[in-house]
């Protein structure tokens, strides 16, 4: 008999579940959804019925927009969960222009308009501003309904440390006073030895949920596994070791998130995941591995091990 959606470990709720429930080579892989399953309402009511949590990623590439997140709350049970990947051009990641909404766009100079990929200072400030706003607005329905997780700001290697970091930090909650906006680094020196309590520090000020990765360590971007929890909400996200892709130049995502974990790399992360549960309100735990069906297996895999599994369908992924 399946576990109820929502088990929990001393306090705090852990939630597994997946980055994506649309890439495109776990459809074609046709190991999780089955046949009939091919809409996107459909995949979406489907994917709920297994996992109590997902990861919006759509939402880096392009502004959300409000009536998707309602169709979202329309479409997915009442305990359900999404953490949603904020806007590249607020996590410093270069940003073409034709993401941005038609007005935006049309406002800024034919200079930077022109340009193949924009950063957030090309832009005046008010209009970032702007942005916020309409992001914050478009999550209204998810909050609404209870359903909004974290919004994640995964900031890119060249986002280091100092002082113009930490302000950027401590306008988060400020930008976004309804949500809670939670930080993974992908440069390391954040977490080296000398800095990593006062980067800890900082997050738990501003209660900022510092988000826990697995990734393949050994190479110059690796940042290291450290577990610690800084808000009510900590977040797990598993990469995969794909160590000869992470740090190599030119690598698609296909190719860097191609892993599968075996049982054991799973079970090492178990003690650490139910320790965050025990000073935490929940734990947010994703495989980001979404290459084929890996990123489901792994993640039924992970919950069967945690004992929250939600459901077990009989027709989903290769763990059976």
């Amino acid at each position: 008999m399946p576990l109820p959606p929502h088990t929990t470990t001393m306090t705090g709720t852990i939630l597994v579940g997946t980055a994506s429930w649309t890439d495109p080579s776990l459809i074609a892989s046709g190991r999780f959804y089955p046949a009939e399953v091919s809409t996107p309402e459909a995949r979406l009511r489907f994917y709920a019925s297994v996992f109590p949590l997902v990861e919006v990623d759509s939402s880096y590439y392009g502004m959300p927009a409000e009536r998707t997140a309602a169709l979202w709350v329309e479409r997915t049970p009442a305990d359900f969960t999404f953490d949603i990947k904020a806007f590249s051009l607020f996590t410093h990641h270069p940003t073409p222009p034709r993401a941005l909404p038609g007005d935006i766009r049309e406002a800024l100079s034919p200079a930077v308009r022109q340009k193949r990929h924009i950063y957030a200072g090309d832009l005046p400030p008010e209009m970032i501003d702007e942005l916020f706003r309409r992001f914050e607005r478009a999550l209204l329905p998810l909050d609404s309904a209870g359903k909004l997780g974290v919004v994640l700001f995964q900031f890119p290697p060249w986002f280091l440390p100092g002082r113009e970091a930490e302000a950027y930090l401590a306008s988060l909650r400020r930008r976004l006073p309804q949500f809670t906006p939670a930080v993974e680094f992908r440069a390391p020196s954040w977490l080296a030895e000398s800095r990593k309590d006062r980067t800890l520090a900082q997050l738990r000020d501003e209660r900022l949920p510092y988000v826990v990765v697995d990734e393949p360590q050994g190479t110059r971007a690796s940042v290291p596994p450290v577990i610690a929890a800084t808000a009510p909400v900590a977040v797990v996200r598993f990469h995969g070791r794909n160590q000869a892709a992470w740090a190599k130049r030119g690598v698609g995502v296909a190719e860097k998130y191609n892993y599968l974990y075996r049982e054991e790399e799973l079970r090492e992360w178990t003690s650490g995941i139910n320790r965050l549960a025990d000073t935490t309100e929940a734990v947010h735990v994703l495989m980001n591995n979404c290459r084929e069906d890996k990123a489901v297996v792994n993640a039924r895999q992970l919950a069967a091990l945690l004992g929250v599994r939600r459901s077990e369908p009989g027709r989903q992924g290769r763990l059976m």
